[in-house]
């Protein structure tokens, strides 16, 4: 057995390690999730799926598995790490992942692949659209970020909008994701803390 088999060659996997944690008052990426800093957990989950990790911005802790990529010049936003994310992806489609979405699971990166065909397949619940837990088709996406990032146009809501969008809701969000747990975006201590009562309940 190679250590690439069974993982995809056609898929590459980006974990967005960028953001200033202030509100959380702690590095994210080092936050212990499975008794592994989040950066760590994350990119091994995207290890086991996609030969391709880039570690987009930020500061990875050194175990982490992947690729560095620098975040390129222009205003510090999530979108610089988009844009950083698709230029350096080898593949045509990018699974792309925030390190303050621990719950994430290989469950619902699955399912968006197997998503009808879009620029950006993502997941939307009630509280919105989630552009940091999707996966984006390479070329449209990355023309049109480029341009917002050029622009200031820095919403990520904005430029799936200008997108053509696959969303997963609904009842196939809820069949990969039951608990509601895969998508829940930590920023401060206390739904961290919320998070791992979860976890433990």
């Amino acid at each position: 057995m190679t250590p690439d088999e069974g993982r995809l060659a056609n898929v590459s996997g980006a974990l967005l390690l960028g953001g200033a944690s202030t509100r959380m008052g702690a590095d994210k990426t080092r936050i212990q999730v499975d008794g592994l800093p989040a950066a760590v957990h994350l990119a091994r989950q995207l290890a086991a799926l996609c030969e391709e990790v880039l570690l987009v911005g930020g500061q990875p802790p050194p175990e982490a598995p992947g690729r560095r990529v620098l975040d390129p010049d222009g205003p510090s936003s999530a979108l610089r790490g988009v844009v950083a994310a698709l230029e350096a992806a080898r593949c045509e489609r990018v699974w792309l992942v925030a390190t303050d979405l621990l719950g994430v699971t290989p469950d619902l990166l699955l399912a968006l692949l197997a998503a009808p065909a879009a620029d950006v397949v993502a997941p939307r619940t009630p509280r919105g659209p989630e552009p940091l837990c999707a996966l984006y088709q390479r070329e449209p996406a990355l023309d049109e970020a480029r341009r917002r990032l050029a622009a200031g146009r820095l919403a990520l809501h904005e430029l799936l909008s200008a997108l053509r969008v696959h969303w997963l809701e609904g009842e196939d969000l809820r069949a990969v994701d039951p608990s509601g747990r895969a998508l829940a975006n930590l920023n401060t201590p206390a739904e961290l803390a919320a998070f791992r009562a979860g976890a433990e309940a």
